[in-house]
């Protein structure tokens, strides 16, 4: 489990690295975002990815794991969304802001520590494409829970579902750097 530890620390401090420099460009712009549209801006990378994988070439120099980078930082920006959700500031300072990143980066990978543990780091027999189509299917359940007005019988919420794709991205980023 240590190896696990220290790989997905590396891909977070990555991602984390970029989440803020795109933060010293153009500020906390996406605080604009809808729910939906993060959702969307989630599916656009996942489903781009899953194209890549199916047709075996792009046409755009983007490589995969700039998407996989993306849909992580969603992820996070759709959590840090959410705890602000009754905070109407647009501008948020950059010291909260990597502050809520550490802080929902922290907790999603307590997660992931919590899951290995129950299922043995499976994930590692699992194939890339494998994670990018769970990725997918929690796009979808998140965009039900959204037309369900953020209602739940019996599930998890967008919240869940958000550090699941944010763990099944790092896995595969894990994978594709292992490659």
């Amino acid at each position: 489990m240590q190896n696990t530890s220290q790989q997905y620390d590396t891909v977070i401090s990555h991602c984390k690295d970029i989440f803020l420099k795109k933060m010293k460009d153009y500020g906390t712009a996406w605080r604009n975002l809808r729910p939906t549209s993060l959702t969307d801006q989630i599916f656009i990378k996942a489903q781009r990815i899953k194209s890549i994988e199916e047709k075996g070439s792009q046409k755009i120099a983007d490589d995969i794991k700039g998407e996989y980078i993306g849909i992580i930082n969603y992820c996070i920006i759709g959590l840090i969304q959410l705890e602000l959700s009754n905070d109407t500031r647009i501008d948020l300072p950059y010291e909260e802001v990597a502050s809520l990143f550490e802080k929902n980066s922290a907790a999603t990978k307590q997660l992931m520590l919590d899951k290995n543990h129950d299922y043995g780091e499976a994930w590692r027999d699992m194939r890339v494409s494998s994670l990018t189509d769970l990725i997918l299917m929690k796009i979808f359940r998140v965009k039900q829970i959204e037309d369900n007005k953020g209602q739940t019988i019996i599930s998890e919420g967008v919240d869940a579902n958000y550090m699941d794709m944010i763990n099944y991205s790092v896995f595969a980023m894990i994978k594709l750097n292992n490659e």
